[in-house]
């Protein structure tokens, strides 16, 4: 039984990983593009054997159709809960990119309308079924490095003028983009909720890419057993994707860490002592999308499930303000029993064939 996916929006991401990956899985297949272009997304559908290309208007009566089960929502940030809900009450799956959605209100009413409907709602944390992510939440449980004490990070590239994630609309910036990636992870290493943060950020005055999102930002995570994360995410900077861990026994890097171009690769030190691993390079859309349809088929909500996206967004949401007041601000969400575990890792060879247009 294959999942048959329709992809909402066409911009890079879904043209350059998901369209890609989906042709890469066992158990899932895109069989419609929704987008504002249809000309070049008929490109994309040849290239890939879609078989329909829907404008925007199109969306609800290809929902009421029965050629899709399943919704990858790619769009800019402000319209995932709008399409999500849409999705939902037509009876289909949601897999919706991060962050889940802009606001905690929009955010309750996408868990909500999957609840209600019976479908099952996941945020798309591709390196929830990557290998070198899972393996150091593995070690950290195992006592490699001792108690957790410290997460410092990196996430930084340099982004193209005109990119929509450098939109005030869309809530973009660079914290939305990549700093979530940061937050997610340090949340799943610590294995609690944050409870404060603090920030701050930077936007210089003489580029004109930042005139409505700030060009870096760096933040701090307080967690309640007393671990403090710390990052950097920016748009303004060399490429740099890692993460440390300092336990109070040894410590833990993954470096590269997060982006879907490369494999990771693990160093862990203790006791003198220097070990690394390099993982194989997986098509992370691929496994994300495999998982996921595999949840489907199964009736099993995943991990990384609609209340996942949420307590990411809330601490998106308090960095946010701290920046704009200069005040700790307190976060509140209900602790996770679910984390990225082993039986989630799916080993799907990285494939070079896409075309982006």
């Amino acid at each position: 039984m294959m999942i048959r996916y329709a992809v909402v929006g066409a911009g890079s991401i879904s043209q350059q990983a998901f369209l890609p990956g989906v042709g890469q899985s066992a158990n899932s297949k895109v069989t419609a593009i929704v987008t504002g272009h249809r000309d070049k997304a008929a490109r994309l559908a040849d290239f890939h054997g879609v078989g329909q290309v829907v404008n925007y208007d199109g969306y609800d009566a290809l929902l009421r159709g029965s050629d899709v089960d399943a919704v990858y929502i790619a769009l800019p940030n402000h319209l995932h809960a709008d399409y999500a809900v849409r999705a939902a009450r037509a009876g289909k799956h949601i897999l919706v990119e991060k962050p889940l959605a802009t606001n905690e209100q929009d955010a309750l009413a996408m868990i909500a309308a999957a609840r209600d409907a019976g479908v099952l709602l996941m945020t798309a944390y591709r390196l929830h079924n990557e290998p070198g992510t899972v393996a150091v939440l593995d070690h950290i449980r195992n006592d490699a490095i001792g108690r957790p004490l410290f997460f410092q990070s990196v996430f930084s590239f340099q982004t193209a003028a005109g990119n929509h994630r450098l939109k005030a609309a869309s809530w973009g910036g660079p914290l939305q983009d990549v700093g979530v990636y940061c937050v997610n992870a340090a949340r799943h290493i610590f294995a609690e909720e944050p409870i404060e943060a603090v920030a701050m950020a930077h936007r210089p005055i003489d580029d004109q890419r930042f005139g409505e999102v700030e060009a870096s930002v760096a933040a701090l995570l307080r967690f309640p057993s007393g671990g403090l994360a710390q990052f950097v995410a920016s748009f303004e900077a060399a490429t740099v994707d890692y993460y440390r861990v300092v336990g109070t026994s040894g410590d833990i890097e993954l470096d590269p860490g997060f982006r879907f171009e490369t494999a990771t690769k693990l160093r862990l030190r203790r006791d003198g002592e220097v070990g690394e691993t390099q993982f194989p390079h997986i098509d992370h859309f691929a496994a994300q999308v495999q998982y996921f349809s595999d949840c489907i088929k199964a009736g099993t909500p995943p991990e990384a499930d609609g209340e996942e996206g949420l307590a990411d967004l809330r601490a998106l949401l308090a960095i946010e303000t701290a920046i704009l007041t200069g005040q700790p601000q307190t976060i509140t969400s209900r602790p996770r029993a679910r984390h990225p575990t082993p039986d989630m890792v799916r080993f799907v060879p990285a494939t070079d064939r896409r075309l982006v247009l």
